[in-house]
């Protein structure tokens, strides 16, 4: 039967029928507040339309699933699980997981697809899954909006021969492939802060297996997040980190998100890096190991891929994507890139660092061995051998999901027709970059994002500048008032 696209908890039909929210599918993965947007038959009726998908495709009837640590996940999980065995799908359960030991799964069971019921670094309320067929890639818009139609047309077809199978031993297995034997030959002090979410079953123990000391921070799992919505890329979480450093005297603080899929990083002086600037020092660092290496960053990153002394030097060579983790995986595959940077803390370390996927304990390792590779430096001597720029947070107004992307395209109208004649900040507009949402190119190098979110009801704003935070604030001013012409437009999530 085709799901009911009204979800209304706490009705006889919400316990019977299922019931999706259209919008939980989103650019490359689903997502819905639960119970608002989705009810459990409705992850039922997903499970087998993704289990139909497999069988359409022609992809061996096998499948790793895992979930997160909340509360409602394993319920969630196992709605998905009713769904795939409808299908004829042969489950493989792996349990209590980080998003990359899922796709770590795939490759140590040898299955042909994944499924990760996760928030991510959402706030409790929210669910989802992360979902791919082609490791180490996950679903693009293509692959679903081809599993939308499936689910929401009732298109899912039932088969005989699925089975639901526990798998032990791939949490030990995923650890034991992150540290690979690596032990520090320096001593180094690191907070480790996973905001009590599922990245608290894992990263201390990462962390600890290579010889690093760990300063523990919300490190017990509680899936009420009591502290803080675990999520790397918020000041919160980056502010917290940082008291930490300070007040333990560490050489640094590695945090995670809800998922373990994200990293964030605050120098010894407590000074929070944002995830595009702490790619910037790898690349620069991988760049000497690997000379002529291609880097993919998001269209959320700093200028400085592109115009870093050291990185030109090395003849890195840098290449501006699409924001979200399956276009960039994708095209990190795509190009054969040795790593892939966006600005929200997801990393893709391919071949030989890593697998291709996006996992913040693979991070947390290459991290500290970059610092064991620089015995003599500090983190705060790697940012500051950068050339100082100024930027933003990503900051994230309010925009309904079924009119952001309208939206967004009415404001990239009237940004496109600004180059060559308009400015923002005082700097003339060289060009506007369209590959995702509009990129605002300024004169002396500066620059400023709009974009839709891909996973929630917000539009997102990044700016940077070489020049000054007075510069900053100013280009910052000007964008929003362009977008503040959308009356539909709300509140910024956070500020600087």
């Amino acid at each position: 039967m085709k799901p009911l696209a009204d979800v209304t908890p706490n009705t006889w039909a919400f316990l019977r029928d299922p019931m999706i929210a259209p919008t939980g599918f989103r650019e490359y993965d689903a997502r819905w507040k639960y119970p608002d947007g989705i009810n459990l038959p409705g992850v039922t009726a997903l499970g087998l339309g993704l289990g139909t998908q497999m069988m359409r495709r022609g992809i061996e009837p096998r499948i790793a699933v895992g979930n997160d640590y909340r509360d409602y996940s394993v319920a969630i999980k196992n709605a998905l699980i009713l769904g795939l065995t409808q299908a004829g799908i042969h489950v493989q359960d792996i349990g209590p997981a980080l998003s990359p030991m899922a796709y770590f799964a795939q490759f140590h069971l040898d299955a042909p697809a994944v499924a990760m019921v996760t928030a991510s670094h959402n706030p409790n309320g929210w669910t989802g899954v992360k979902m791919g067929f082609e490791r180490p890639l996950t679903h693009g818009p293509d692959e679903m909006a081809e599993l939308r139609d499936i689910v929401l047309n009732g298109e899912g077809e039932a088969r005989d021969g699925g089975k639901w199978e526990r798998v032990d031993g791939v949490m030990e297995a995923y650890l034991d492939d992150l540290t690979d034997g690596f032990t520090m030959t320096r001593k180094l002090k690191v907070v480790c802060a996973t905001g009590n979410g599922t990245a608290s079953a894992f990263a201390p123990l990462v962390l600890e297996r290579i010889g690093v000391e760990v300063v523990e921070s919300h490190n017990e799992l509680d899936y009420t997040f009591p502290h803080y919505n675990p999520n790397p890329e918020a000041m919160e979480m980056l502010h917290d980190m940082a008291a930490s450093v300070k007040a333990s005297g560490a050489d640094l603080a590695l945090g995670f998100d809800g998922d373990g899929d994200r990293c964030g990083v605050v120098d010894d002086e407590g000074e929070e890096i944002f995830a595009d600037i702490m790619g910037v020092i790898l690349a620069r660092d991988l760049s000497g190991l690997h000379e002529g290496a291609t880097f993919v960053a998001d269209v959320k990153s700093t200028g400085l891929f592109a115009s870093d002394p050291v990185l030109q030097e090395n003849g890195a060579k840098a290449d501006y994507w699409k924001t979200g983790h399956s276009h960039m995986k994708r095209r990190v595959h795509e190009i054969g890139a040795l790593a892939g940077f966006e600005k929200s803390g997801h990393y893709f370390l391919a071949e030989p660092i890593g697998r291709g996927y996006d996992c913040g304990m693979r991070v947390a390792v290459e991290v500290c061995k970059l610092l064991d590779r620089n015995p003599d430096k500090s983190m705060s001597d790697l940012r500051r051998a950068l050339p100082k720029v100024w930027n933003t947070p990503t900051l994230s107004p309010y925009c309904p999901d079924e009119e952001k992307y309208d939206t967004l395209q009415r404001i990239v109208d009237r940004i496109v027709p600004m180059k060559g004649q308009g400015s923002l900040g005082g700097r003339k507009i060289v060009d506007v970059v369209t590959v995702n949402g509009a990129r605002v190119m300024l004169e002396n190098g500066a620059w400023g994002l709009v974009r839709a979110s891909s996973n929630t009801p917000n539009l997102v704003v990044v700016c940077e500048s070489p020049e000054s935070e007075a510069e900053l604030r100013a280009i910052f001013a000007d964008l929003d008032a362009i977008i503040r012409q959308e009356p539909n437009v709300g509140d910024y999530d956070q500020t600087f």
